[in-house]
């Protein structure tokens, strides 16, 4: 993608919201839920009870963690938004609350297509993971006290550490976070 077509604009944008369905993921990563294919390589000790699934595409190494998020809501505007070069990071809800999340397709250049940007709305049953270079802000509450695990690495937990945010962003061999404010002039808000 060449860096004219990636060009920010200073006119504020709105996305709205679709639900978040396997096909409409497909360019971002993969819904994982109870409608996520049934084929399991792992042996049946337990008479079909217990089914196992492996995403197919999952990617990480051994810096890989773990973490609890509680978002509450806050304003329907991105102001930063993020990919992963290392992970394919995963949200996961607990408790089946609702949340919304704003997707870019991976790009060559420094910044999203701002015009492809697309919001979904996930109903807190199913999880998300990311494709390898995925933009994205971290997910928006629809309810007070929404928990989602988070699988990522280690490594972006230190790339955001506060001593290496620079003018509002942050960057390091897993994450490039962007201020879309501070670049573009705008804003994108998202309308349920």
């Amino acid at each position: 993608m060449s860096m004219e077509a990636a060009a920010p604009s200073t006119a504020d944008r709105a996305l709205r919201v679709r639900p978040a369905t396997a096909e409409a993921l497909r360019p971002y990563g993969e819904l994982l839920g109870p409608d996520w294919p049934r084929s399991s390589h792992i042996a049946d000790f337990y008479e079909g009870a217990v089914s196992v699934h492996q995403p197919p595409s999952f990617v990480s190494d051994d810096d890989t963690c773990l973490s609890l998020a509680t978002v509450q809501p806050r304003p329907l505007e991105i102001d930063y938004i993020e990919r992963h070069f290392k992970h394919t990071q995963t949200f996961i809800p607990l408790g089946g609350k609702p949340f919304v999340a704003v997707l870019g397709a991976p790009t060559e250049g420094e910044m999203p297509d701002l015009d492809r940007l697309e919001a979904f709305r996930f109903d807190g049953g199913a999880a998300l993971c990311l494709h390898l270079g995925t933009w994205h802000e971290f997910p928006f509450a629809l309810e007070a006290d929404t928990q989602l695990l988070v699988i990522l690495r280690n490594e972006t937990t230190r790339n955001l550490a506060s001593d290496n945010v620079v003018d509002g962003e942050a960057h390091g061999g897993d994450l490039d976070k962007k201020n879309l404010i501070k670049r573009t002039g705008g804003r994108i808000r998202v309308e349920l």
